[in-house]
């Protein structure tokens, strides 16, 4: 195999998404690419496939964690649970692993969630699974413009009334210490707040989950 035709076929093996974009910018009746052509195309799209400051936020959020969870929904004045978490980077520097195990509403559980920045959605993506359900639940969203809070939107199925595609919001809400410019320093509390967004435009917060850096 020639030598241009190997480099191709790893790149159609490592990064499909690449190997798409050069077959599609070179007409049909145009020879290959050539390497050093694809090795423009390549550091074109560094700008999409490198971490960029987004993911050096997500650093802050790494470290183990004691968690309160309370359920919220309809006025509920339900207890406090205790649980632990550990977040850490599952691929440096690109995508981080949260471990939680703890008791919400009397069910003990594990949930797991793998968190990161998409550069080409321009969006923090979340995927979340438990050993409490089979459902995969994903959401995706942005920080506030000061940086506050974090908000994402998903969905998830209903498995109690049978409802699919239920629209739901994540807020994450931080707290810590900020430099002179405004940036994190360090975040030590984080509150998640989960809104069934069913249930209108008020009053959607159903449950919330308190992070305590230990």
């Amino acid at each position: 195999m020639k030598p241009l035709r190997v480099l191709v076929a790893t790149l159609a093996l490592a990064l499909p998404s690449i190997a798409v974009a050069v077959e599609r910018s070179v007409p049909a009746t145009q020879d290959a690419p050539t390497a050093e052509q694809v090795a423009e195309m390549m550091a074109a799209a560094a700008r999409y496939t490198q971490p960029g400051p987004e993911h050096r936020f997500l650093e802050l959020l790494v470290g183990d964690w004691d968690v309160g969870s309370r359920f919220t929904m309809m006025g509920s004045d339900a207890p406090v649970e205790r649980g632990t978490a550990t977040t850490q980077w599952k691929v440096p520097g690109r995508w981080l692993e949260s471990h939680w195990s703890g008791s919400v509403m009397g069910t003990e559980g594990n949930v797991f969630h793998v968190f990161g920045y998409d550069r080409l959605k321009m969006s923090f993506v979340w995927t979340g699974f438990s050993d409490m359900d089979t459902a995969l639940n994903r959401a995706e969203g942005d920080l506030t413009q000061n940086a506050d809070a974090l908000i994402l939107y998903g969905t998830l199925d209903e498995y109690l009334t049978g409802e699919h595609d239920k629209m739901v919001k994540y807020v994450y809400r931080f707290g810590g210490t900020r430099d002179e410019a405004g940036d994190w320093k360090s975040i030590d509390r984080i509150v998640l707040e989960v809104h069934d967004l069913a249930i209108g435009e008020a009053n959607t917060k159903v449950l919330e989950f308190t992070y305590v850096r230990k």
